[in-house]
C-alpha cells in the first residue's frame, strides 16, 4: 500500500486540486481550481466556525500548505463494553483500515490539539484545511478513486464524533472486520490485562475478493460468445 501511496502522492497534493490558491510553488494550470476553492470554502464555513474548532469564517488565498507527502495512522475507537455488572472502556483497532493524511497532520495530533486549553487557532486552522483538501483531492477525481478500488485499497470518507463535521479520509483492504460480543472483548482485555482489542477480520470476504478487469472481460466474451465461458 505504502509504494502505491508514494506512486500517487503527486495526484493529491493540494496543489494538484487547488492550483494557483496554494502558494509556494511554480503556476500550474488548473481548470477545476475555482470550482475546488469554492468547495473547499462551503466545507470550511460548515466545519471552521462550529464545535470544537469555532475558528475564523475567512479564509485568505494564496494557501501555505508545508507538508505535500502522504501519512498512514492506524484506525483506533473507544467502545464501552458490558457484560453483565462489568463494563470496560475498550480502544478498539481496526486492522485493515487507516486514515490517510498528510505529513505531521494524524488525527492523534488533531484530537492533542483539541485537548490543548491554549491551542494555536493558526495551527488548528492547518489541521481543518488539510482535512478538508485531503477530502477534495480523493472526491473530485473520480477516476483516482478506481484506481484505488481496483488495487483492493478502497478510499471512504467519514465523520468521528469528537471531530465534529470534519470528513476523514481513510484507506483500506476490500475486507471487512467485525467487534465480536462485549463478553468476549472483555474476557479478551482481562487475559490480557490491557483495555484493547482488535477487531476480527471476516475471512470469507477474501474469497469475495473481485478482479474489476477480469469480471468486465468475462461479460465481454459472455455477451460475444456464451457458449466458450
Amino acid at each position: 500500500m505504502t509504494e502505491y501511496l508514494k506512486t500517487l502522492t503527486p495526484l493529491l497534493r493540494p496543489k494538484a486540486v487547488l492550483g494557483d490558491y496554494v502558494q509556494g510553488e511554480p503556476k500550474q494550470p488548473s481548470r477545476k481550481a475555482d470550482k475546488a476553492y469554492g468547495d473547499l470554502q462551503a466545507l470550511y464555513e460548515t466545519v471552521a466556525v462550529a464545535k470544537p474548532y469555532n475558528l475564523p469564517r475567512e479564509l485568505s488565498p494564496p494557501l501555505s500548505f508545508t507538508s505535500v507527502g502522504l501519512e498512514i495512522t492506524p484506525l483506533d475507537y473507544y467502545h464501552v463494553a458490558q457484560s453483565g455488572a462489568e463494563t470496560r472502556k475498550i480502544k478498539v483497532r481496526c486492522p485493515l483500515t487507516w486514515v490517510l493524511t498528510y505529513t505531521d497532520f494524524p488525527p492523534t495530533r488533531l484530537q492533542e490539539l483539541l485537548d490543548t486549553k491554549a491551542r494555536s487557532v493558526e495551527e488548528l486552522q492547518r489541521f481543518v484545511l488539510n482535512y478538508l483538501v485531503m477530502h477534495l483531492a480523493t472526491k473530485s477525481e473520480p477516476g483516482l478513486m478506481q484506481v484505488f478500488e481496483a488495487l483492493h485499497f478502497p478510499l471512504t470518507t467519514s465523520k468521528a464524533p469528537q471531530f465534529g463535521e470534519l470528513p476523514i479520509t481513510r484507506i483500506g483492504i476490500g475486507i471487512s472486520t467485525a467487534r465480536p460480543s462485549d463478553a468476549l472483548v472483555i474476557e479478551s482485555a482481562e487475559l490480557t490485562g490491557m483495555d484493547a482489542f482488535e477487531e476480527v477480520v471476516k475471512v470469507e470476504d477474501i474469497a469475495r475478493l473481485g478482479d474489476p478487469l477480469k469480471e468486465r472481460l468475462l461479460q465481454i466474451a459472455r455477451q460475444q460468445a456464451p457458449e466458450l465461458v
